[in-house]
């Protein structure tokens, strides 16, 4: 990991605790898995405030490009559960793979736990689109 920990802006950070307490509530047992091992890996994570942020950081409304060892690779745009488009390309954060990437930065492999089975993954490509959520909204 490019900065040891999970990078998250901190009005993210509060919107990801809030979604991730409702995790024990998910029916399938992988995605809330996925979801219990992001709430794990935010209790280390580095929260930094919205003008501190490093642009190769996945976040909110970041566009990533992500290759497995097995060799296929995806390009998807990281969004709020209300915003999941699968066929344009729009993955919730509350989607295995959405959980994997976030706070993950271009250039960092991540293990994960796929309905498929583990999957080792490395980021190629973290685009920001200065389009990221009205917080207030959620909180």
């Amino acid at each position: 990991m490019k900065y040891g920990n999970l990078v998250i802006e901190k009005k993210e950070y509060v919107v990801l605790k809030r979604l991730m307490n409702l995790s024990g509530y998910y029916k399938d047992d992988t995605l809330r898995k996925s979801v219990k091992k992001l709430a794990g890996e935010l209790e280390t994570a580095i929260i930094c405030d919205a003008s501190h942020m490093y642009d190769d950081v996945i976040r909110f409304n970041t566009t990533v490009t992500i290759a497995s060892v097995s060799g296929w690779h995806k390009t998807f745009k990281l969004v709020m559960p209300t915003d999941s488009d699968i066929k344009n390309n729009k993955i919730s954060i509350l989607t295995p793979m959405g959980a994997a990437v976030m706070g993950y930065c271009e250039g960092d492999t991540v293990l994960w736990e796929f309905p498929s089975g583990e999957q080792k993954l490395t980021i190629k490509k973290v685009e920001q689109e200065n389009e990221h959520i009205n917080l207030n909204m959620v909180l």
